[in-house]
């Protein structure tokens, strides 16, 4: 195992790329954990986003940031740009001799990935993948769930997201909805659910697909369906589509076993809907505590996923989701993708 620098002896200093829609939800999370982080640096190419953030933040602002690294003190720079600037500005970063927190997807394409943790490899430092989906209660209770075996053999799996993204979403940027920058609907916006594939169920053995663009005048597509079967023997499907009418309606996973079958849903799986077992434990007479209320799709993890990332640094505890454990999910979206474009089934592991 590699030895890196552990901080406890200051704040941990943070410059955050990329000042638009989802800055705001890490923002909050390094407000929530100011005991700890310094945010010291932001930089945009859009003079309106990066005012806005250092009014809010008090750090300094850079339009270029090749030049912020020029001078910035940060041990971890954030990466919160479009998803196919992503694997560059990783390699510069970690050229720089920082530590990279990325935004989700961690790349657009295979390769790209495993230059990204090749990258952070040689130079030393920590490449975190943002997966803060994984932080819900809800999710977190299905996790144990699946660790303590109480399905017994899991038979089939069904993840669905029902949500809407209008042509407006995709022409409020020029990146979104391309291949190059974006990815579709299964690789931005249901990039979290395709997650759950691999951290609950296992590895997957083999995928077939059909994605398509139905209504939005994007590139990519903003409809897809998913048939899997993993290498321990279950099947599933997921079914994705921006194009609910007419507001988000449904992101849920169904997990079906021999011995215990469950739902969660809600619009983000905030809610669970089913919790049965043949085991019944004391927490089960709780498990509505978890439910919780959100407005937004992307939940209340990164606040979490901020302490798991300042414990990292401060050598007090291992990463939820390294570069590594990103390329799991990006594998899964190529896989999909490939699929659907070739008419075949495509199995796991890639070609590396």
């Amino acid at each position: 195992m590699r030895n890196y620098p552990i901080i406890t002896d200051r704040k941990i200093r943070l410059a955050l790329v990329g000042c638009g829609r989802i800055s705001g939800n890490h923002f909050g999370a390094m407000e929530q954990h100011a005991e700890h982080i310094d945010v010291i640096d932001v930089c945009d190419v859009d003079r309106g986003a990066l005012d806005k953030a250092v009014q809010r933040t008090g750090a300094t602002g850079h339009l270029s940031m090749t030049e912020m690294l020029r001078t910035t003190t940060a041990d971890v720079v954030v990466l919160a740009t479009p998803s196919g600037l992503h694997p560059e500005q990783t390699i510069e970063v970690a050229e720089s001799g920082r530590h990279v927190m990325t935004e989700k997807p961690m790349a657009t394409r295979w390769h790209d990935g495993l230059r990204m943790v090749k990258a952070c490899d040689d130079a030393g430092v920590r490449l975190f993948v943002v997966k803060q989906n994984r932080r819900n209660a809800t999710l977190q209770l299905l996790k144990r769930a699946v660790e303590q075996k109480r399905f017994g053999r899991i038979y089939m799996v069904n993840i669905n997201v029902f949500w809407t993204r209008p042509q407006d979403y995709y022409n409020s940027a020029k990146w979104r909805g391309t291949w190059e920058f974006d990815g579709g609907a299964f690789m931005n916006q249901a990039s979290h659910y395709v997650d759950l594939l691999d951290w609950l169920i296992g590895p997957i053995e083999s995928i077939q697909a059909y994605t398509a663009t139905l209504e939005r005048a994007i590139e990519v597509e903003d409809s897809g369906v998913l048939s899997i079967r993993w290498r321990s023997g279950a099947l599933g499907s997921m079914n994705v589509t921006m194009l609910t009418y007419p507001k988000n309606l449904e992101g849920s996973i169904t997990i079906l076993g021999e011995e215990g079958t469950v739902r969660v849903g809600g619009v983000a799986v905030n809610q669970i809907q089913h919790w049965e077992f043949a085991q019944k434990l004391p927490e089960d007479e709780h498990i509505a505590t978890a439910n919780y209320q959100t407005t937004s799709v992307y939940g209340f993890g990164h606040p979490l996923y901020y302490d798991n990332v300042i414990k990292v640094i401060r050598g007090e505890a291992e990463p939820d989701t390294d570069g590594r454990e990103g390329l799991k999910s990006l594998e899964t979206l190529i896989a999909a993708y490939l699929a659907a474009r070739d008419g075949r089934r495509v199995a796991l592991p890639l070609d590396y």
